[in-house]
């Protein structure tokens, strides 16, 4: 391989799934930083002009522990080898995962790397950061209704285990107590940064840090209730090798870079080029908020429903979505859906009868095979809902790196990408599947065409002006 470009981040993100890391990529363009997401550990070669921060997006979630570690390591080098001042491990803001892991492994494993070459990267880099033997837990994202008390986490006015996670197909949650839930993916210690310390500011959080650190603390689940709490968050931890959590703490680290000198002002961090093609909306996500969405675009658009059962039997249901998308797509009339989202009950008769492995690797490949199918025949347009989804859906159109826009609601912004054979960019939108307005499948065909069509006058601006110029100097 060539050598590393050069190249100094600020921030350096691994992300646990696709939509995950789009989700982080919008704050952080929304607060100011250049922000490229990359699908996977890119090749060495990739150009890094002008961005602040990379986010490295996974499909590490719901995969075996030792494959999420070591892809979050490889991650992780990746990012150090471009001088990234922090490391950022990005996982669901309902902290979805397994006893046995992958959040508390994955942060295990990614501390004691940071921990064993810390010295090289303090020289390196030049910072003031404190040791590699202490990260933070931060999920919350109030203004999506994720948030801390007492170390328990809510959804809106309910605990997670009484949200309808506790009914998810793959990381099914039933304790609230993430420090309890934290405490047996680990064996280091977990211990809680509540609210009453958080109220008394940033430098008593850091006192609370250094003490339980002190006591053999590694991992700190963190209380948080508003955006507020993020911010002092944000300047306790800004000096850590390590941080973890939701995009909500993304959210609030750039004002903190920019104390520090690290950030410089940007103007339209989230520009996109104009859209072109038609509009579909590809989901697999059998969350509640998912499940009102679709029920909302049925009641005004026409989709499609995909049976795990039926796909398990032969490919005709794939068949019969793509002459149905066919049929409807050339009328140019609105976006189209297709979609495997169901109630529990119905995931649950699924599952039981194929297994909840299977189950959801025939609907990812279908609804990938889909994309893929219907991009190359001219969709422009693609909204993806459910993380797992997005993460095949992504796999199968080749797609290496997402330029990401502004967003469509809190967490999810619109992206571009190039894919091969293509033209023109293909707008995408990736989804997770809690997150969005119950309009959020129609509206956001709606706010893409806004950004665009504002995209394209600003730059016959900008060529008008060039084009003065440029007349002027030959005169």
């Amino acid at each position: 391989m060539s050598s590393p470009p050069a190249a100094q981040l600020v921030l350096g993100a691994i992300a646990d799934d696709f939509t995950g890391a789009t989700d982080l990529a919008n704050n952080l363009v929304r607060s100011g930083m250049r922000t490229l997401q990359v699908i996977g550990v890119p090749e060495d070669d990739l150009a890094l002009t002008d961005v602040d921060a990379v986010v490295v997006a996974l499909k590490s979630r719901s995969c075996p522990v030792d494959d999420a570690i070591g892809d979050s390591l490889a991650a992780l080098e990746w990012l150090k080898a471009r001088g990234a001042r922090q490391i950022f491990f990005k996982y669901c803001s309902t902290f979805d995962s397994t006893d046995d892991g992958n959040i508390g492994p994955v942060a295990d494993a990614l501390l004691e790397r940071l921990r064993a070459t810390q010295q090289e990267h303090l020289r390196a880099t030049h910072t003031e950061q404190s040791g590699s033997d202490q990260t933070v837990m931060v999920p919350a994202f109030p203004i999506n209704g994720r948030t801390v008390y007492q170390g328990h986490l809510f959804v809106g006015d309910r605990l997670l285990n009484d949200s309808g996670m506790q009914h998810h197909p793959l990381n099914p949650m039933q304790d609230a107590d993430l420090v309890r839930v934290l405490a047996r993916q680990t064996p280091h210690g977990v211990g809680l940064l509540n609210r009453a310390t958080l109220a008394r500011g940033a430098e008593a959080a850091r006192g609370r840090l250094a003490e339980l650190r002190e006591a053999g603390v590694r991992h700190v689940i963190c209380d948080t209730l508003d955006e507020g709490d993020l911010d002092v968050i944000a300047a306790a931890v800004v000096d850590l090798a390590l941080v973890t959590g939701g995009s909500g703490l993304g959210q609030a680290l750039p004002a903190e870079y920019r104390k520090k000198g690290w950030l410089a002002p940007v103007e339209h961090p989230g520009r996109l080029m104009p859209s072109h093609g038609a509009a579909l909306v590809l989901s697999g996500s059998c969350s509640r908020a998912t499940l009102g969405q679709v029920e909302h675009f049925l009641a005004r658009h026409e989709g499609m429903a995909l049976d795990p059962l039926a796909l398990a039997q032969s490919d005709a249901p794939i068949e019969e979505a793509l002459a149905f998308a066919r049929a409807r797509l050339t009328a140019a009339d609105g976006p189209v859906l297709i979609y495997a989202s169901a109630a529990p009950q119905a995931v649950e008769a699924a599952q039981a009868s194929l297994g909840a492995a299977r189950a959801g690797e025939l609907v990812e490949r279908a609804l990938a095979t889909i994309a893929r199918t219907l991009v190359a025949e001219g969709v422009g347009r693609l909204l993806v809902a459910g993380g797992e989804t997005s993460g095949a859906v992504v796999s199968a159109l080749g797609v290496g790196e997402l330029r990401i826009g502004e967003q469509i609601d809190p967490g999810v912004p619109w992206t571009q990408t190039r894919v091969a054979g293509r033209e023109a960019p293909l707008s995408l939108a990736l989804k997770s599947g809690n997150f969005g307005g119950v309009d959020f499948f129609t509206r956001a065909f709606t706010v893409l065409s806004e950004q665009t069509n504002q995209s394209a006058g600003q730059q016959t601006t900008q060529q008008r002006t060039q084009q003065r110029n440029q007349g002027e100097e030959g005169a």
